[in-house]
Order: C-alpha cells, then structure tokens, then sequence
C-alpha cells in the first residue's frame, strides 16, 4: 500500500519514546524523524485504548495545516505531514491525528493539504502534570539520543 494510502483521516502518528500505558498494543513503522505511523488503531481506536487503561489522550484545540506543491503521492504526502509536525506549537505533545489528506489542482498545478489535530497521551488527567514533566524530559532525551 503506497504511503499516501496510509496517511488519511483518523490516521495516528506517535512520538518515538512516549510514555505510553503497558497494557497498550500497537503496530507500527517509522514514519518521519522521531515519529511513528500507528498501523492498527485509527483516533478512535487509540482513545479507546487508552482510556481502558486507565490514561487519558487530550485532544488539543486547533487544527495544524500543512500545503505543499506537487502530487498526491507518498513523497508529497511526507513532506506535507512533516510541516504539520513542525507547526504543532509543543514539543511536549506526543501525538498527531490526521484530519484530512487532500489533492487538489491550481491553476493546473498539483498540491496536497494536510490538517491534523494535535493530541497528547499522558497517565494523569491534567495535561502536563508536573509529576510526569521529568519523566517525559528523560524520554524526550533518551529518543534524541538513540
């Protein structure tokens, strides 16, 4: 299946060294720099999940756009969701759900759109509780330097 097949709406994309429950199971392949495509588990999916174990995953408010010029394949795709990873506004957040994927033409020329909600997986239900900040600090570190 070509990358661009993959990346469509509720698709999620977790942050390499997350804390992430125990209990949860997931596939997954590398994506982009330090970012991880969930394979089985669409939004609703990983919520489910996640609140079955006990966790919560904010759903941040704001949707994050990227375009980039050129076709609907996986190169363009990839770039376009690399944007929306860098115009997420934290480095503390740890996931990404695809809104939308779309290929559109101007004037003749081809771009794709992607939009995405920024979320975030963490054990307490006060985002960024300050008893996990060093914890996910430590993570952050660990996965920079792996």
């Amino acid at each position: 299946m070509p990358m661009a097949d993959k990346i469509k709406t509720g698709t999620i994309l977790i942050k390499e060294g997350a804390l992430l429950p125990e209990s949860l199971r997931f596939e997954s392949e590398p994506y982009s720099n330090g970012w991880r495509l969930v394979k089985n588990l669409d939004g609703e999916g990983l919520d489910r999940e996640i609140r079955e174990a006990g966790w919560t995953l904010f759903y941040m408010a704001g949707e994050v756009h990227a375009t980039v010029v050129g076709s609907g394949s996986e190169k363009t795709t990839r770039k376009a969701v690399k944007k929306v990873i860098a115009y997420m506004k934290s480095d503390r957040l740890n996931c990404l759900e695809i809104g939308q994927v779309t290929v559109k033409r101007f004037l003749g020329l081809p771009y794709v759109t992607v939009s995405g909600h920024p979320r975030h997986v963490q054990e307490s239900m006060f985002l960024f509780h300050s008893k996990r900040l060093a914890e996910w600090d430590r993570a952050i570190l660990a996965a920079a330097s792996a």
